[in-house]
């Protein structure tokens, strides 16, 4: 009869290994990010074409809700973990300082470019001067491509790698790949809904 195996101690690092960890978050921030800069770069190009591609500008804005959630929701994760002390996003350590200090201004802009072109939709045209939402969304606008061109020219240096990465299958996955990827479909699935949902609210621009 063979001797019984005592129970290993379960290692502190089990838990990151499934999830990803600091590491694993970073990823899935990368990839958003990457579908987000693919997309936004296309719904800049209609803004030069806003007469023809109006429908097409207000689809690609309500689709980008989804992942503009999800890479919020990720940076958010991550601050907080840090600023609570975590050790593997202790380690990790926080961005340079200026992209702190950007950080707080490009989701506040992000969230006025998008609440006031969802409420553009709703509302519809005013036939007189410019609405007040009208001009919120064009300056936060400007306001917001300022910002996003620092913190673009700032991370896509680290795409390749990241995504790379993540694309390649070695012996040992860094765990939480399933789940990386499903949030970024779900976050793709829930704007394409939301898209097809509202999409019609461009017919009173035209």
């Amino acid at each position: 009869m063979s001797p019984k195996r005592k129970p290993t101690a379960r290692s502190p690092r089990q838990g990151p290994a499934r999830s990803g960890g600091a590491e694993g978050n970073e990823r899935l921030t990368a990839m958003t990010g990457a579908v987000l800069l693919i997309l936004l770069a296309v719904e800049c190009y209609t803004i030069l074409r806003i007469g023809r591609l109006l429908t097409l500008h207000v689809f690609l804005g309500m689709l980008l809700l989804g992942p503009v959630t999800l890479k919020a929701g990720s940076v958010i994760y991550r601050f907080a973990r840090y600023y609570t002390r975590s050790e593997p996003y202790r380690r990790k350590g926080p961005p340079a300082l200026l992209l702190r200090l950007i950080g707080p201004i490009i989701v506040l802009l992000t969230a006025c470019v998008f609440g006031s072109g969802i409420m553009l939709a709703v509302t519809g045209p005013s036939y007189g001067p410019p609405s007040g939402w009208l001009v919120v969304h064009r300056i936060s606008f400007f306001a917001w491509l300022f910002f996003i061109a620092i913190h673009v020219v700032t991370y896509v240096p680290r795409l390749p790698r990241l995504l790379a990465a993540e694309a390649r299958r070695p012996m040992v996955v860094l765990g939480g790949r399933s789940t990386r990827l499903a949030l970024l479909i779900g976050s793709l699935l829930g704007g394409l809904v939301i898209a097809l949902l509202t999409v019609h609210l461009a017919g009173p621009w035209q």
